[in-house]
């Protein structure tokens, strides 16, 4: 394992919420990569020069919902952890090895979340 920060790919359309989950990845310490939708999302991802983490991704976006684009994602990176960011969380079905956060979130309850995907 390389010391290099590990490096998230955040996917959410709401500019003003995208930005305050940079600000606290960036704030722990963590890479962010940024995508308003999925077919941003997925440039990134089908860079393979770009290693990417975790990708955490609202599941509502405009156009195709997380859950569709986390699928893609496993297409493209076998094994890459997906983390969720729902409104309903609760009541949301997570595909095996995915996980979910609530919104609104804390930025505690992001760190730990984000940290105990990622093993930190």
């Amino acid at each position: 394992m390389s010391d290099s920060p590990s490096t998230i790919l955040v996917v959410e359309d709401d500019d003003i919420v995208r930005m305050l989950i940079v600000d606290v990845l960036e704030e722990l310490e963590y890479s962010v990569l940024e995508a308003a939708d999925a077919g941003e999302a997925l440039v990134v991802l089908k860079n393979a020069d770009q290693p990417i983490d975790l990708m955490m991704t609202d599941l509502g976006l405009p156009d195709m919902n997380g859950r569709e684009l986390a699928l893609l994602a496993r297409e493209l990176r076998t094994d890459i952890p997906v983390l969720f960011a729902s409104g309903y969380a609760d009541s949301v079905e997570v595909p095996a090895g995915m996980h979910n956060i609530g919104k609104p979130f804390s930025i505690d309850q992001l760190r730990d979340k984000v940290n105990g995907i990622l093993g930190h």
